[in-house]
């Protein structure tokens, strides 16, 4: 890919399969769906409320690595593996995310034995 490189941090997972945690493109930066892994112990929280603190760090984390935070996020899509837990993930969100909020989508997935995972598309911090 021209013009475009790669975000790796230690600190979230490593991806589980043919894709970057994170690519950097022009003044943007698109962060692959993160799951709720402890990047240290591996371990996967139970719980929705503590798996999305889990996903949103992991998130937080790659941007960092990128030289962005989750304030210069623009677009969010939440997955949750059950749409009856929104109220609650929207509660953790809100912890992690301040107004004026990202554009967001939420749906629900099959997510293979975790209940949230979210990706993200933010701007580059200037500087």
């Amino acid at each position: 890919m021209t013009g475009t490189r790669e975000i790796r941090t230690d600190r979230a997972p490593a991806p589980g399969g043919p894709y970057s945690q994170a690519v950097v493109a022009g003044d943007f930066i698109f962060v692959s769906g993160q799951r709720p892994v402890d990047p240290v112990t591996g371990s996967i929280p139970g719980g929705v409320e503590a798996q999305s603190a889990q996903v949103l760090k992991n998130l937080a984390a790659v941007l960092d690595a990128a030289g962005s935070s989750l304030a210069e996020a623009v677009k969010v899509t939440a997955h949750l593996a059950d749409l009856g837990d929104f109220t609650t993930f929207n509660k953790v969100y809100m912890r992690f995310f301040n107004p004026p909020y990202p554009a967001r989508t939420t749906v629900g997935s099959e997510l293979r034995g975790i209940l949230v995972e979210v990706d993200v598309i933010a701007v580059r911090a200037k500087g």
